[in-house]
């Protein structure tokens, strides 16, 4: 009996496995969700849109995204970490979610470098400074001038506290020597249709967020924080050359996976959104967006978290950014 109870359990393993082995050779036989832990409208969520159209493509199969927004991303991104590691949850998050909320919250409920298999940097995301289109602010200097002039007057919008927004901002004004009030709102989205509306003075966002906003003529971009002036925007200086030297941002976007995903899982994901970032209609869209297009190996994404991760602890630190 023993030796038939062992048999029966090699034969029942040997099967198991092989189903496995199965499913993963037919992969993707169903649509995939991508999570994104951001607002509808964020840049990180235009610019995985116009990506996962043409990944889909290439899939033979749909990626329906999912906006979970809230807690600067902390939400969203756990539903990916506790998600089955079957190639069939991915997240696309931007590198807040990664390298800046775990030095801003002291209770995290997933771990940043161990609870996330990377896939692949897709893209990095220009920001800059914008302000309502009437505002009475031209420019970087009429901007740092008034909130010398008048200390804890001028506020920002940002997506939340520990938001990219909220850091982007806060080292401005520590860079420029201002103090500004942070008036946080639920997403990216949000922030940047509150200055439309004037209800805030200004924001600091990337800029596939308020591109609509820009072509409507209802914000007015000041200065982009890119190393040199974009295609997009020939007109629009730089935050450097606006005074402010050496003043450079901008957030990355990156697709996930939970760990533990079959790494031939992870490759045809990789190579299916490289193929998506070589595609020129697809290139184009994303330029559009402010969009600069990396497309990287699942080995480059892990080692330029890690390395995000150590320069944003200190960065953080220095401006003693915290959450509520």
């Amino acid at each position: 009996m023993r030796k038939l109870a062992r048999g029966l359990f090699t034969a029942i393993s040997v099967l198991v496995l092989a189903a496995g082995v199965q499913a993963q050779s037919n992969y993707p036989n169903k649509p995939i969700k991508m999570i994104i832990p951001l607002a509808a409208g964020s840049a990180v969520d235009n610019a995985a849109r116009v990506l996962t159209q043409k990944m889909s493509l290439g899939l033979g199969q749909n990626i329906v995204i999912e906006n979970i927004a809230g807690s600067s991303g902390l939400i969203g991104a756990d539903r990916v970490a506790k998600a089955p590691p079957d190639g069939y949850t991915l997240g696309g998050f931007n590198d807040s979610i990664l390298t800046m909320l775990p030095h801003i919250y002291p209770r995290m409920p997933w771990n940043a470098l161990t609870d996330f298999d990377p896939l692949s940097l897709a893209a990095t995301i220009e920001w800059g400074l914008v302000v309502k289109t009437d505002s009475p602010y031209k420019s970087v200097a009429d901007f740092i001038a008034a909130a010398k002039a008048e200390p804890g007057k001028l506020n920002y919008s940002s997506g939340g506290n520990g938001s990219p927004q909220h850091l982007a901002m806060a080292l401005f004004a520590s860079r420029a020597g201002i103090n500004a009030l942070h008036v946080p709102y639920k997403g990216a989205t949000p922030a940047a249709v509150a200055v439309a509306a004037g209800e805030v003075d200004a924001t600091f966002q990337g800029l596939g967020t308020v591109t609509s906003l820009i072509q409507a003529n209802k914000v007015r971009l000041l200065a982009v924080s890119s190393s040199k002036r974009l295609a997009q925007y020939p007109n629009v200086p730089t935050v450097d050359e606006s005074g402010l030297k050496n003043f450079f941002f901008n957030s990355w976007f990156a697709m996930v996976v939970p760990t533990g995903t079959p790494k031939d899982i992870v490759d045809r994901l990789n190579s299916e959104m490289r193929k998506a970032l070589a595609d020129p209609e697809t290139r184009d869209k994303l330029v559009a967006l402010g969009v600069t297009l990396r497309g990287s190996s699942a080995q480059e994404l892990g080692v330029a978290t890690k390395a995000q991760f150590e320069m944003y602890r200190k960065l953080i630190q220095d401006n003693n950014i915290k959450s509520d």
